[in-house]
């Protein structure tokens, strides 16, 4: 098995506890669709969010979720680039797995899209 990773981004439209935790687990629900993931083989998730979100804790609404209470989250903030993707939660969710690279689903949602449209384009 290899250690993979799998970007996620979404954004929400205010910084509100509510949207962020249901963004967040909207972005979550589809990067396990896309990848079939089971909670047992995460090794870890990176939650990031840009630093004009700060209504809640994303990894509150991940912890909440059935099986995924004892995957290891760490929250962090964004690098605060000029001109950067305003509202942006991003995560990378770190899989035991034997799919090989160009097997992977990477997820852009909502606004996140322009971040990556030649992956959002792919898994659309």
């Amino acid at each position: 098995m290899m250690n993979r990773g799998i970007r996620g981004a979404t954004t929400v439209s205010s910084n509100d506890e509510q949207e962020i935790l249901e963004g967040t687990i909207v972005l979550l629900r589809e990067m396990i669709n896309r990848n079939q993931l089971d909670p047992e083989y995460i090794s870890n998730i990176w939650i990031t969010m840009t630093q004009d979100l700060d209504a809640a804790f994303p990894a509150k609404a991940i912890r909440g979720l059935e099986g995924w209470d004892l995957v290891p989250l760490m929250c962090s903030v964004e690098i605060p680039v000029k001109g950067s993707l305003p509202r942006c939660i991003r995560l990378m969710v770190q899989v035991n797995t034997e799919k090989s690279q160009k097997d992977i689903r990477h997820v852009y949602l909502n606004e996140a899209q322009r971040l990556r449209p030649d992956l959002s384009a792919a898994t659309s």
